[in-house]
């Protein structure tokens, strides 16, 4: 069987620039992860911060023998930021990655992936980016099993990718979350985004945990755990596997995840493994399942096969 690609996603949250480095170079040289995206995805006032720094992030991850893909971001609002995704769409040398569908006409004819903030949601959607060029397409969240298994079937050459691990993005805006939680506007928010390295929870009018704010994005309260339901996506054909990058040990997530991949290990004793970490997270699969996703049932019941 051929070997599953094994994914970390781009970093959602605004770490400072010590830690995303330290973060990349540990994955560069402790993991057996295959592919590594880097980039900011959520807010492009982030970007000067940490673009410095990439040509040696991406020069140290490529000389560990890792594909490096440039994601971009989910939600394009000016004329400077789409002048920033032509530079992009001329850089040689590194898969990009489309998050917004403005890029993707820039991108057509040469070799690139869709990300999954763009809906691909059916055969038609799916084999008209492949016609124009994706080599891969990370499906969006939010698709169940049988939406999953119907896209295998169109294929194309085109490699499919689904995350298995960690928080879900589930709405962007124009506003940001973080900066109007604190008082702030958006053109004066101080990155106070940064002060919550997973997310600043969000809890109901009953203090029952909902939702998770990064800046500009909203994510799901609970952290995604699809281990169960791998070897059943690797037979279907999904052969991407990705894991969305938190603060705890990313290196000893994708290990066991990898692990999983290999069936090497049970999803039993990777739960075991993760909560050992002592890091707080409730798990769920629900959206798999085509039922609410912050749901965890672990077995697809027959409407979802």
């Amino acid at each position: 069987m051929t070997r599953s690609r094994l994914v970390m996603g781009p970093v959602l949250f605004h770490w400072d620039e010590s830690r995303k480095i330290d973060f990349y170079n540990r994955i560069a040289d402790e993991t057996d992860v295959d592919t590594v995206h880097v980039g900011e995805v959520v807010c492009a006032k982030r970007m000067p911060f940490f673009d410095k720094h990439l040509p040696d992030v991406i020069e140290r991850l490529q000389r560990a023998g890792k594909e490096v893909v440039l994601s971009t971001l989910a939600l394009v609002m000016n004329e400077r930021e789409v002048n920033q995704l032509r530079d992009i769409a001329q850089m040689p040398g590194i898969l990009i990655e489309a998050n917004d569908v403005s890029i993707v006409r820039l991108l057509a004819g040469q070799t690139h992936m869709i990300g999954p903030y763009i809906n691909t949601y059916n055969e038609g959607t799916f084999s008209y980016f492949a016609d124009k060029g994706a080599k891969r397409i990370a499906l969006p969240w939010e698709l169940p099993m049988s939406s999953i298994a119907k896209l295998c079937t169109v294929r194309k050459a085109v490699e499919i990718e689904v995350q298995v691990f960690g928080r879900i993005p589930l709405a962007i805006s124009a506003r940001c979350y973080s900066a109007r939680a604190h008082g702030l506007h958006k053109d004066g928010c101080r990155y106070v985004c940064s002060e919550h390295q997973d997310g600043m929870d969000v809890e109901t009018l009953d203090e029952t945990p909902f939702l998770a704010v990064n800046g500009l994005q909203t994510l799901s309260y609970h952290y995604t755990e699809l281990s169960d339901h791998i070897a059943q996506m690797q037979d279907t054909g999904v052969s991407a596997f990705r894991l969305s990058p938190h603060s705890l040990n990313m290196t000893k997530v994708s290990n066991l995840y990898r692990q999983v991949l290999a069936h090497e290990t049970s999803p039993e004793e990777v739960r075991h493994h993760l909560n050992e970490m002592r890091f707080p997270m409730s798990f769920a699969d629900g959206f798999l399942h085509g039922v609410p996703g912050a749901e965890f049932r672990q077995t697809l019941d027959q409407r979802a096969e």
